[in-house]
């Protein structure tokens, strides 16, 4: 039973209980309230009213697609596309629903893909199609031919938010967390995803076990002078790690994906190189271990000025390679990942879509990136001025205050909603103005410990903003909410405030274009092939559908054009009424069972031949009939 108005929020039943497109009306207002239950519901009454329409239960089957989408039931999105492709196989918006459904079900990204082409290749002029597209390259990682997708869509609708806020992640070169899965492999991402927990299991798990056996093995020889026992003792952990990496080798299923999934996770890669470099390591450390304790015994009273050599010898060097390639890793990604991209244009990008909460999640996370920038590039101005011990080179800290101020003019002066964020950004301010404070203290003749005041206060600067980086991404993983990092930008996978084209109506054939279509006997197909323009007559329509699709009798020529190009139009006379004609344009599908052309219409339009009357005004002339 339908609720009345009011009775459950989600609008009222319409005047026509029998009428699928007015149920269509209000599961598209239901979806607009993300109400998608209620929306679920009026999309069946709708089915149920006209089973077999077009108009009416294709539309009824998307609109059930699109609320079984955001109810996260995938299969059941797919299985109601599908049926709305089989009642309108020329609707673009049926194709470009089932391609959205199925971007969502493992292993059929290849079949999305084909899904966006066919929506593409029937309405170029529509922008969706070509979001489509963009985001099934940005999921892949092919950011190049993304950001050409989402300007086609730009070109035709310039607020577009999901191709301003995807385009911007283009320019941020952005790879969703499972970057190591490619969508078009025949395979489960989650079969893929254990194999790289599995990888990643290892890495750390022998990583971790060589540094605590490194770290026992040289207290046990340099500490208390047990050099023998810690060499035999050090050299069980390979043999621990041999068993840890056959454990976690029975759990990988899918080594053939293993290259692949390699090639695609730089940061995979990497892991899986740095513990077969701290597994070498530690085996050197331990074999040359006595060497080390006998120029450097450190037992009894160490002398402290033997622990500078120490410091310095390749066994520190092989130690620190164990004990600290965890940190180093980490450091390393976190500054790679800050660095890669073009933030600035994608900060314009993210401001142009409005007041949007996935466009200011993502603009705080950028400013996030660009706050890291500007900390290791102060970080590097201090370094060069310790290093060649001229101050002076601190002045170059100057061009990181304009760059802040660049980014945050790039988001349209948006304030962050991330309070740690504004903190980061006024001590980045403060750091630069201490530095050239440091650099102008001799040339001013200013006394020498205000300069050590000055290098020491923008230092102790650089030093909080770590602390607060460290302490942000803490409470943010502590609490599963997005952190200040990369994996913390998201894609935009709706339409915003615009109506989804996949929801869109379709159009409804008046009653005088099915009569002069029904009944007139000079039909003429419209199509192109690669001479150009060409019209064909058709005697007449074989049969106009419940849904307004034409079953057009065709000769060859018509059904290979139809191939290149389906988009035709059919022209039409009234045979009762001479003035009146009709144009009908849409898409061209062979039916090689019913040996038919099925026309699903896109757009009518209407109007009179020239003669005396043509001063009269007719409803819909010149103008599409829907």
């Amino acid at each position: 039973m339908v609720n009345g108005p009011g009775e459950d929020g989600s609008g009222a039943a319409p005047l026509d209980p029998g009428s699928a497109r007015e149920w269509c009306a209000v599961a598209v207002a239901r979806l607009g309230r993300d109400q998608p239950e209620a929306a679920l519901e009026a999309a069946r009454l709708a089915v149920e009213s006209d089973p077999h329409a077009q108009d009416g239960a294709g539309w009824g089957y998307r609109l059930a697609s699109l609320a079984f989408e955001r109810l996260g039931r995938d299969a059941e999105a797919v299985a109601a596309a599908e049926e709305a492709v089989r009642l309108a196989p020329g609707s673009w918006a049926a194709r470009l629903r089932l391609g959205a459904a199925l971007r969502r079900v493992p292993g059929r990204w290849k079949e999305a893909w084909s899904q966006a082409g066919r929506a593409v290749r029937y309405a170029p002029q529509e922008p969706d199609p070509h979001v489509l597209v963009g985001d099934l390259r940005l999921l892949r990682g092919e950011h190049r031919h993304a950001r050409a997708a989402y300007g086609r869509a730009l070109h035709r609708v310039e607020d577009h938010p999901a191709a301003r806020v995807n385009l911007g992640l283009t320019f941020l070169r952005w790879e969703r967390s499972r970057g190591h899965h490619d969508p078009a492999w025949p395979v489960d991402p989650r079969e893929t995803g254990r194999a790289r927990r599995a990888l990643e299991s290892w890495s750390r798990q022998v990583r971790v076990l060589l540094a605590v056996a490194l770290l026992a093995v040289g207290v046990a020889a340099f500490g208390y002078g047990l050099t023998e026992e810690a060499v035999i003792g050090g050299a069980l952990a390979p043999v621990a790690a041999l068993v840890i990496t056959l454990r976690q080798a029975h759990r990988v299923r899918l080594w053939p994906y293993v290259p692949g999934m390699l090639a695609r996770d730089a940061w995979l890669s990497m892991g899986i190189a740095i513990t077969l470099m701290a597994v070498a390591a530690y085996v050197a450390a331990v074999a040359t271990l006595p060497r080390a304790v006998q120029d450097f015994p450190l037992t009894g009273l160490p002398d402290p000025a033997a622990l500078p050599a120490l410091a310095r010898s390749p066994w520190a060097g092989l130690a620190a390679l164990v004990l600290l390639n965890g940190l180093a890793v980490l450091i390393l990604r976190t500054l790679a990942e800050a660095w890669r991209g073009r933030p600035i244009r994608a900060l314009a990008e993210f401001a142009a879509a409005g007041d949007d909460r996935t466009a200011a999640r993502d603009i705080d996370v950028t400013l996030w990136l660009v706050a890291v920038r500007a900390w290791s590039a102060l970080v590097l101005v201090v370094a060069g001025a310790l290093l060649l011990d001229d101050s002076r080179w601190a002045l170059a800290a100057l061009t990181v205050p304009p760059a802040l101020g660049r980014a945050y003019g790039r988001a349209r002066g948006r304030a962050p909603a991330d309070r740690w964020l504004t903190v980061v950004t006024v001590l980045l301010v403060v750091a630069p103005v201490a530095l050239v404070a440091a650099a102008a203290a001799g040339p001013l003749g200013l006394p020498d410990r205000f300069g050590r005041w000055s290098w020491q206060a923008a230092i102790g600067v650089l030093v909080t903003v770590v602390a607060a980086y460290v302490i942000r991404s803490a409470r943010a993983w502590w609490r599963g909410a997005p952190g200040p990092w990369r994996g913390s930008l998201a894609m935009y996978e709706g339409s915003g405030r615009r109506l989804p084209g996949d929801a869109r109506a379709p159009v409804e054939l008046s009653g005088e274009v099915r009569e002069a279509l029904a009944y007139a006997r000079g039909v003429v197909l419209a199509y192109s092939d690669p001479t150009g323009p060409r019209a064909l007559a058709v005697g007449s329509v074989g049969s106009v559908g419940p849904g307004g699709e034409l079953r057009l009798i065709a000769a060859e020529d018509a059904w290979e054009a139809a191939e290149r190009d389906p988009r035709v139009a059919v022209f039409v006379a009234d045979p009762a009424d001479r003035r009146f004609w009709a144009e009908v344009r849409g898409i061209a599908i062979g039916d090689a069972e019913a040996d038919v052309l099925r026309v699903t219409p896109e757009h009518v339009v209407i109007g009179d031949y020239p003669g005396r009357h043509q001063g009269r005004v007719r409803p819909g002339d010149g103008r599409p009939a829907h």
